[in-house]
């Protein structure tokens, strides 16, 4: 195994528990490490402190463990038999020898990378369908071992794991990035899953759909727009498959107009109210530009608006042009609503953090001259939880409005 040693005073973050080895730490290396190899990393004085995936880039190491052997055999058994036991306590995974879900919700992360000690990697939960999503070369190496410790965890319960690396991890050769099955039972032969959250219905393709097919980030505050729907008259604005939508008809929302610009995504958004509803004229799809569509509505014709862009900043070079960017947007969103709006707005951009984006809201309230409340700070839930040694692993960040 190759051995990576550090700068003097360089190795602080790691004995805070940090995950990340930057290369700009690193003094020698020792051995010849391809992108995805275990390596130990050492102080300079030669203190064992860690071992991770090895990779190519500013960040050079990725942890996998701060006293154990990622090579050995009960490694990924054991870390994800943890990550599950996590969402077992958080009441979104049954115990083994329960029959049905504890809160109507069958689907959920299930490994949140460094939440779960796990960098690089990404596992959501289908009724017995795991998707990964290998954000590292080591983590796309170890996609296999991955797989067959999913099957030890969970049982005859596993319908199968679906591995969608191809757009995450990164591209080096000899990575054979095909999206695909590492495993399928032999009586499972779907693409496509009906799932319960909170006892809704939702579709999810995730061979096809974004991400791993559905956005389980924001379970919690689709519920608390369910709370704030009734006799509301609801634009959600980005809407993917209907999320918010769903649960704002469930909450008895008057009207409910869903918009985005992929037609694949609104006609997932039909399908799913007619699960849900059957025919259902409270309901009407926009396949167009979410911001083109806000600038030619009415002014007050909502009262509850839901504001859920992709991420705008992907990195820190786009910084300032994001921030911008969240201002307009937002800023048209108050001068639309009608008075005693609600608004919920939402930043899923990593480099953003929450004062950032509160400042960014500010700034558009203050340039519609109208008066803003903040109701309430919103985040990610339970299973896309944040190592407390890792703070930038906290992604997504909203904000509850109540406009006059």
């Amino acid at each position: 195994m190759s051995k990576i040693y550090l700068k003097k005073g360089r190795d602080e973050s790691l004995r805070r528990f940090h995950p990340w080895v930057f290369s700009g730490a690193i003094s020698q290396i020792v051995g010849s490490p391809a992108e995805g190899d275990v390596v130990d990393v050492f102080s300079a004085d030669g203190q064992y402190l860690a071992s991770g995936h090895y990779q190519i880039g500013s960040i050079a190491v990725r942890v996998l463990s701060f006293c154990g052997d990622p090579k050995d055999p009960m490694f990924w058994v054991d870390a994800i038999s943890a990550a599950y036991r996590v969402r077992c306590a958080a009441g979104l995974a049954e115990a083994p020898a329960e029959a049905e879900s504890p809160c109507g919700t069958n689907c959920y992360r299930l490994v949140h990378g460094e939440g779960d000690g796990l960098p690089g990697l990404i596992i959501d939960y289908y009724d017995g369908v795991c998707v990964m999503q290998a954000h590292s070369a080591g983590m796309f190496r170890s996609r296999r071992q991955i797989s067959d410790a999913l099957q030890k965890v969970y049982g005859e319960g596993l319908k199968a794991v679906y591995d969608k690396s191809s757009g995450t991890a990164p591209f080096k050769a000899g990575l054979d990035l095909v999206d695909g099955y590492l495993y399928r039972r032999a009586d499972y032969d779907g693409e496509v899953v009906s799932v319960l959250e909170n006892g809704h219905k939702f579709l999810v393709n995730w061979s096809e759909g974004q991400k791993t097919g559905f956005f389980l980030d924001q379970r919690d505050n689709r519920a608390l727009v369910e709370k704030y729907a009734r006799g509301r008259r609801v634009l959600n604005l980005f809407c993917y498959t209907g999320g918010f939508s769903i649960y704002a008809l469930a909450g008895g929302a008057l009207s409910v107009d869903s918009v985005d610009s992929s037609a694949k995504a609104m006609a997932m958004v039909d399908r799913n109210v007619a699960l849900n509803f059957g025919d259902c004229p409270r309901h009407t799809s926009h396949c167009c530009d979410a911001i083109d569509f806000l600038s030619e509505s009415e002014e007050g014709r909502y009262d509850l608006l839901i504001v859920d862009p992709p991420a705008f900043a992907k990195h820190r070079g786009v910084l300032k042009n994001a921030l911008r960017a969240y201002q307009r947007l937002n800023a048209a969103a108050i001068s639309k609503a009608a008075p005693g709006s609600f608004i919920f707005t939402f930043s899923c951009s990593q480099v953003v953090d929450k004062e950032m984006f509160a400042l960014a809201v500010f700034s558009a309230a203050a340039s519609t001259g109208r008066r803003v409340r903040i109701l309430d700070r919103l985040n990610q839930p339970a299973d896309h939880s944040v190592n407390i040694y890792h703070p930038e692993g906290e992604y997504l960040k909203g904000l509850l409005l109540y406009v006059e």
